[in-house]
């Protein structure tokens, strides 16, 4: 939370009624221009970044390329796409599983269930190893990429969301608009990056995914992805995937958006959703 601002001095000349009445007029205009050209869908919150409110977020597009299939009952929480094959968190108390899956088919080929007492969270990959967030639980699991076998467990404070890695370090998310930035080793807390859009908190982050050297986060409770500076957390880009719910089956339940997944070698970034039936391949168009 931003520091409270310090209370206006008493001292401070007073200013003609004239100039308070156009100063007042230009203050609500300004205020009205910027809840118009606000982007919708995001939790917002003022924090002290002097020289952001200028900057302007783009709005990237898509095309899908492909949809795959999905296994309904997967409450995706994280997604990683390497040599082909998707891995795969999912979530719920007794539903908490890691996976192995088959992009193009959804079939499961390698499972292993998560203890009942813990609601899996975020994914990504380290040398060789696949680690694993809990939302609650305070504890990620760390497991060889082929076997499954858990290796080891480590803690960290709060809640845990989202996780991704940039080449030299993790990237965890947990629900606000501060990322903790850890040792892939050690998972010692090395630094912290918050993320604004225009001078404002960007909440909610969840998913991330890392894509071209941008950080990818999906903001919970919409169907907005938020494109980050991961030097500066300054939000660069929107991307709106609604139109991919015209492709599922509302017949039964769905619930938000939640799992990225990029292939560098195809250039192309995997979508899906908690309970959703399809998982999509699409293609980012940066306008």
């Amino acid at each position: 939370m931003a520091p409270a601002r310090p209370p206006a001095s008493s001292k401070r000349p007073a200013r003609s009624r004239p100039l308070l009445l156009v100063s007042a007029v230009a203050l609500c205009a300004a205020g009205a221009l910027l809840f118009f050209l606000w982007p919708s869908g995001a939790a917002r919150t003022a924090v002290a970044t002097p020289g952001t409110t200028a900057q302007t977020t783009l709005r990237y597009t898509f095309t899908v390329l492909n949809s795959y299939p999905h296994d309904p009952e997967a409450f995706t929480q994280g997604l990683v796409y390497r040599e082909g094959v998707l891995f795969e968190s999912t979530g719920l108390n007794g539903r908490s599983s890691l996976r192995r899956v088959q992009p193009e088919t959804g079939e499961i080929l390698k499972r292993v269930d998560v203890s009942r007492e813990h609601f899996a969270e975020g994914l990504t990959d380290w040398d060789g190893a696949l680690i694993q967030l809990t939302w609650q639980s305070h504890l990620g699991f760390v497991y060889d990429m082929d076997t499954f076998e858990q290796r080891s467990t480590f803690s960290y404070p709060g809640e845990g969301w989202g996780l991704t890695q940039d080449g030299n370090r993790l990237i965890l998310s947990d629900g606000t608009n501060t990322l903790r930035l850890l040792d892939p080793q050690t998972f010692a807390e090395t630094g912290r990056l918050a993320v604004t859009e225009r001078g404002y908190a960007v909440n909610n982050l969840n998913e991330l995914e890392m894509v071209n050297g941008e950080l990818f986060a999906n903001i919970w409770q919409t169907d907005d992805v938020v494109v980050i500076n991961p030097v500066t957390g300054h939000v660069t880009a929107r991307i709106d995937f609604g139109s991919l719910r015209t492709h599922l089956d509302t017949t039964r339940p769905i619930d938000v958006l939640n799992g990225l997944a990029w292939d560098s070698n195809g250039g192309r970034l995997f979508v899906t959703g908690k309970l959703w039936p399809r998982m999509f391949a699409v293609r980012i168009v940066r306008n």
